[in-house]
């Protein structure tokens, strides 16, 4: 019998076309979850990614803040800006008013106290003084005699959410910096400095100046919720293939 080379080609693309169009359902039905699988994949990692260069800026928008906060003081400014003058080192001179408010707060090391706010006469004008931390046993001391010099920062506290109570301003307890309510109360400014130093012992009133630590950064965290999302839906996308392989065996 003679052998023919084309006869046997066309005889395997028969076989190879027979073969495609027997196995067309079952490729189909494994394409599906398989793109679906994949395309998931693709979402909570780029999300991931998203959240890494988050991170990374955060941490500059932090770092900025931190050596704008321990910056070298200058004389208190006649005009302030929220925006670009938050945090910003000023040394400031003038006496402290007898008045002192208690707004609640808690050290997690020390438990609940208060900060204690008062009056601050720089003679030219009057502005508050986040004088620092009290434990909620102590009493407040009497202000300083005399003039005095205090370092810190200008702030523009963001104190309250909506589960924060109202200040109850008649029985001195305070939940938040509000500061124009405070303003008021004290015939002040509402403009607040957030005492670094002193030249003065405000004994047992401990500084309590600001800092980054409140300033939210949970953008590791939800890298890794979402890269980890990424690893289950991968384990969870590979499991339902086998199982449909597994079924498919079973019937066959």
């Amino acid at each position: 019998m003679q052998f023919r080379p084309q006869e046997a080609k066309s005889k395997a693309r028969e076989a190879s076309r027979a073969f495609v169009v027997e196995r067309s359902p079952e490729l189909v039905r494994y394409l599906v979850p398989i793109l679906f699988g994949l395309a998931g994949i693709a979402v909570l990692v780029s999300l991931g990614v998203w959240q890494v260069q988050r991170l990374a800026w955060k941490e500059g928008v932090l770092a900025d803040i931190e050596a704008r906060i321990a910056a070298e003081p200058v004389a208190l400014p006649s005009d302030l800006n929220p925006d670009t003058d938050r945090y910003l080192p000023v040394e400031v001179g003038g006496t402290v008013g007898d008045k002192a408010l208690r707004v609640l707060v808690s050290q997690k090391t020390v438990g609940a106290g208060y900060r204690v706010i008062s009056a601050f006469d720089m003679g030219g004008r009057r502005i508050l003084l986040d004088r620092g931390f009290i434990k909620v046993a102590e009493d407040i001391p009497t202000a300083p005699e005399g003039e005095v010099v205090v370092r810190g920062n200008v702030h523009w506290p963001d104190d309250r959410n909506s589960s924060t109570p109202e200040n109850d301003v008649d029985g001195n307890t305070w939940f938040a910096r509000d500061l124009e309510q405070m303003a008021q109360v004290l015939n002040t400014e509402p403009l607040l400095v957030v005492a670094r130093e002193t030249s003065f012992s405000d004994a047992p009133v401990t500084p309590l100046p600001v800092d980054t630590g409140n300033i939210p950064n949970d953008h590791l965290e939800y890298a890794v919720t979402w890269f980890g999302l990424a690893v289950i839906w991968a384990v969870m996308s590979g499991y339902f293939l086998w199982r449909m392989r597994k079924t498919a065996k079973g019937e066959n």
